[in-house]
């Protein structure tokens, strides 16, 4: 499965967001940015995981940040209500883009947050035109991320912070296990801690960091299965029992390998 199928096909979507809005009796009408924080945070942590890659990456009053596979724009959002800063989000799926731009007009943060399509790759943006990159869990589907660190290098301006988080390979994870993550998830390569190290040194990065998470992301996974297993009946009756089984699936698959040390978490941070 390409990412561009599988993101439209996730349960986590723009319509399940208004949908819940809509429940909460806050539409129609003004929905604040802290009305959208509880639903639209498609990684691990929530917010205080987004508060933590905003210190990895000094993000201050002012900052140019750039989101690298931004989806619904959910941390982008964040970013510039919490610390004031002008957020840019990047994203190669249309869908989740124009999703992104909806919803940040229904808050009211177009003036500071904007969303731009496009290829991580290979970023539509000028040499050193930002203060801060980040990123969160979306490199896994990235086959070339020798071409994501040195763009990122490339966008920062000297002295700027690149953060991510980023699935992390262990060494009992299987070739077969890697083909179900491709297959399931498009999960094109999964790196290791010490590859992403490398990766960073090579592209002229400094001052790298880099810890392993795994054992933190494993009690996170465990948690969103539960509020998934919770969601059922609305789930089915959105998108089918055979989605909701699919996607139940693919949970139990992701937790045994994080459980049994086969997968994990990473959480990085350099000097451009």
């Amino acid at each position: 499965m390409g990412v561009v199928d599988f993101y439209d096909r996730h349960p986590i979507n723009e319509e399940q967001i208004l949908a819940a809005l809509r429940r909460q009796g806050r539409l129609p009408g003004r929905v604040t940015p802290e009305d959208l924080f509880d639903l639209d945070q498609d990684h691990y942590g929530g917010l205080p995981a987004v508060e933590t890659l905003a210190k990895r990456a000094a993000i201050g009053r002012g900052s140019r940040v750039l989101d690298v596979g931004a989806g619904l724009g959910g941390p982008a959002r964040f970013l510039a209500w919490r610390f004031g800063c002008v957020a840019t989000g990047i994203d190669l799926n249309a869908g989740r883009i124009a999703g992104a731009h909806r919803l940040t007009r229904l808050c009211g943060l177009e003036r500071v947050v904007r969303f731009v399509r496009g290829d991580a790759t290979a970023l539509p943006f000028r040499q050193g035109v930002f203060d801060a990159c980040v990123s969160q869990e979306a490199w896994l589907h990235i086959e070339d991320k020798a071409a994501v660190v040195a763009e990122c290098r490339r966008v920062l301006r000297p002295g700027g912070r690149l953060a991510f988080t980023d699935w992390i390979a262990h060494p009992r994870l299987a070739d077969g296990e890697r083909a179900r993550l491709r297959e399931w998830m498009a999960a094109t390569t999964v790196q290791t801690l010490h590859g992403y190290r490398a990766l960073l040194a090579e592209s002229g990065f400094t001052e790298i960091e880099a810890e392993d998470r795994s054992a933190n992301w494993a009690r996170v996974l465990r948690q969103r299965l539960q509020m998934f297993r919770s969601l059922r009946e609305d789930t089915v009756a959105r998108f089918g029992q055979a989605r909701y089984d699919e996607y139940d699936q693919l949970y139990v698959f992701f937790v045994g390998l994080v459980e049994r040390g086969k997968l994990g978490g990473g959480a990085f941070d350099a000097t451009a």
